[in-house]
């Protein structure tokens, strides 16, 4: 991704009409994690050519900072 979303990478799955991402850290050598890790924050459904709500980006902003600080994420 770019902006504000660098560093978040995203799985895309399309069905039903709809567009649904889910969307992850990948972590190189985490020694708390085992070793590298694709780290899924969350995701978000969208209908087909349509923007997705900002607050959902937000929401998983969110998480990735709780997960830089506490290495966990408690939603």
């Amino acid at each position: 991704m770019h902006g504000d979303m660098a560093g978040f990478y995203e799985v895309r799955v399309q069905g039903g009409g709809m567009n649904h991402r889910l969307l992850c850290l990948l972590i190189r050598d985490a020694d708390d994690l085992g070793g590298s890790s694709i780290v899924c924050l969350g995701g978000l459904s969208k209908p087909r050519r349509e923007k997705a709500d900002p607050k959902d980006y937000l929401r998983i902003k969110g998480y990735r900072a709780e997960f830089e600080q506490h290495r966990t994420v408690m939603d």
